[in-house]
């Protein structure tokens, strides 16, 4: 992966320069700052590292074809952006091998990748992984659950246990129902086993 070096007397002479020479935005690159000491009549300055996202995203999709590669696989991937935030779909000759039983596959896939992409910026690199589309899915399913509950407790005014769900799958809910205003979310329990409770908000009419 390039990674570029910028050194000026302010952080923002650095950028600029970076930004000018490599031709593009901030936003579509990652900053790593160092101070640089400087001598006995020599004054700080800033070293920048930068790196394109796009070659992020490149060493992702590279490390992919590798691992999957040794699994036997022949895959395409697909690089989209929702929210600003990278999506990387693969498509497979096996996709529940990748998915695996409820998508611990997946997950764990991430998470190599992830971690993979921290050793080489030194800092986390928001992105998604999906198989064919199956991550997709299961958020509109996710949805339809979170707001057919939602209407349930918000007409019984009873608390709802959601199943146990990972981390990606309890901020969906969260989000869904962030703006609800009749119900709200919390997560409760321990890891594994960590779930949503849904619960209804207090009518203000009635205070």
């Amino acid at each position: 992966m390039e990674k570029y070096k910028y050194v000026g007397k302010t952080r923002e002479e650095a950028l600029n320069m970076a930004l000018y020479e490599l031709n593009v935005n901030e936003e579509n690159v990652i900053i790593n700052e160092k101070e640089q000491k400087g001598g006995l009549f020599k004054g700080k300055k800033i070293e920048l590292e930068i790196i394109k996202k796009e070659d992020i995203i490149n060493f992702i999709k590279e490390t992919l074809v590798n691992i999957t590669t040794k699994m036997g696989l022949e895959v395409k991937l697909e690089v989209l952006t929702r929210d600003e935030t990278p999506n990387i779909v693969i498509h497979s000759d096996n996709n529940n091998i990748l998915i695996g039983k409820n998508g611990r596959s997946l997950s764990a896939l991430t998470m190599i990748l992830k971690q993979a992409v921290f050793n080489e910026i030194g800092q986390n690199f928001r992105f998604n992984l999906d198989v064919a589309d199956y991550k997709l899915k299961q958020q509109r399913n996710l949805e339809r659950l979170a707001k057919k509950v939602a209407r349930e407790v918000s007409r019984t005014k009873i608390d709802a246990n959601l199943e146990p769900m990972n981390s990606y799958e309890r901020r969906i809910v969260h989000s869904i129902l962030s703006n609800n205003k009749k119900v709200y979310t919390e997560s409760t329990g321990e890891e594994p086993n960590r779930y949503v409770v849904i619960k209804a908000k207090e009518d203000e009419s009635e205070e």
